[in-house]
């Protein structure tokens, strides 16, 4: 791999890294958002997480490729957004 290749390989990389940590961080507002009394504000939480479900995929696509370019594995997701459905027992 030449030098301008190893670059934008590595400037990938740090832009992958920093949108995964800018979907972390807007989901956590998104959940935070869910949590309001006001039933607007709850809507916009619950569509925001559906968009950043769309991201998160397109950023895993984007891992694979920089794990295939560079031969390092993929870092590990430990935000990644698992839908529960809660049931009351009454």
């Amino acid at each position: 791999m030449t030098q301008k290749e190893r670059q934008l390989t590595e400037l990938l990389t740090l832009t992958s890294r920093s949108i995964t940590h800018m979907t972390a961080a807007v989901t956590a507002l998104s959940f935070d958002l869910l949590r309001s009394s006001d039933p607007s504000v709850r809507a916009a939480g619950t569509r925001m997480i559906s968009r950043l479900e769309a991201v998160s995929k397109e950023l895993d696509q984007q891992w694979k490729l920089i794990s295939e370019l560079t031969g390092t594995p993929e870092p590990e997701r430990v935000d990644v957004v698992e839908e529960v459905q809660l049931h009351s027992a009454s």
